[in-house]
């Protein structure tokens, strides 16, 4: 079997007997040479370029995302029977430390102390003698309570590290339970569990059914003085809800590693809103262990064993056979 391995990332998985890799360029059309593939690894592929591989190769058995989220490999219209592999776990080291940093540089002040260096002022509000738990906005996480809304492998990441800090952690998913010992809420309550939330959390896939999830009624349901730090995907957020809500005072501030267009247009009114801090989609980006996830899905997939990370989808009307 043939697997394409994207050059948008250095990748040398250990190969089992009878599969070959050849690279291939994610920006461009796979060559005509090799459109027998059986599997390919996506990284960094436009969707128009996934649309026309799932078009191109039709022998393939398996697609492997490298992506947290399987909204890239949902994207490709790939026929039925191909199954697609996402890379949770790839990155949960990473995006668990850009959020905390971007948690913390809201609740520490740094955006204010930052511009306060830029006017050559020590800001003796920020510094100095302070009340641990003044209320709302909170300037520890000692106490806080952190709502993380979408509670995968990252967020449970991320509890634990804010558990540590002295955080009470929740979660918000499409079902309520208990995971990794951390209580989750059901999306259809989440504006009562956002009631309580010093700082919300948005770990959020790009499907279409959590397209603005975060909407003007939400932010509102949010206590006055809270924060928003969005690493998931920038169309889960009403950004210009979001706006309006910031530049009203309501929110004490926002964090947003990601933009529903990017990269962010130069023009856009997010980049001079008051209490906003933005990065440029730099949380995730550095997959952690691919090279072993997909030697182990090469394995199972020639030997019959259980792929990790089997991507759920609805059939579609499509039903091209793949070939062996």
């Amino acid at each position: 079997m043939k697997v394409l391995l994207p050059t948008a990332i250095p990748l040398d998985p250990e190969l089992p007997d009878g599969v070959v890799a050849v690279a291939y360029d994610p920006a461009e059309r796979v060559p005509a040479e090799h459109r027998d593939a059986g599997g390919v690894v996506i990284w960094g592929n436009p969707r128009p370029r996934l649309r026309e591989m799932a078009a191109d190769l039709p022998r393939l058995r398996w697609v492997q995302s490298l992506a947290a989220g399987p909204d890239a490999a949902l994207s490709g219209g790939f026929a039925d029977d191909v199954v697609l592999c996402g890379g949770a776990g790839l990155h949960d080291a990473p995006v668990t430390e850009h959020a905390l940093a971007l948690i913390l540089a809201l609740v520490r002040r740094l955006p204010a102390s930052a511009a306060a260096q830029h006017e050559h002022r020590w800001a003796r509000e920020l510094g100095g003698r302070q009340p641990l738990h003044p209320g709302r906005p909170v300037t520890t996480l000692l106490g806080a309570r952190v709502v993380l809304w979408g509670f995968g492998s990252i967020a449970q990441r991320l509890a634990g590290v804010l558990t540590s800090l002295g955080a009470e952690v929740r979660g918000i998913a499409r079902s309520a339970g208990t995971r990794a010992g951390y209580p989750v809420t059901a999306v259809e309550n989440a504006e009562a569990e956002l009631a309580g939330a010093d700082v919300l959390v948005l770990l959020l896939p790009g499907l279409p059914e959590n397209e603005k999830i975060l909407d003007a009624r939400l932010l509102c349901a949010l206590p006055a003085g809270a924060y928003v730090v969005n690493v998931g995907r920038g169309s889960t957020v009403d950004e210009e809800a979001l706006r309006e809500v910031l530049e009203s005072g309501w929110l004490a501030g926002a964090a947003l590693d990601v933009t529903e267009t990017e990269p962010l247009p130069a023009d856009s009114p997010l980049w001079d809103t008051h209490n906003l801090v933005i990065t440029p989609h730099a949380a995730g980006g550095r997959p952690v262990g691919a090279d072993e996830l997909i030697a182990a899905n090469l394995r199972a997939l020639v030997d019959g064993g259980e792929l990790r990370n089997i991507i759920a989808r609805e059939p579609t009307a499509r039903t091209t056979a793949a070939q062996p």
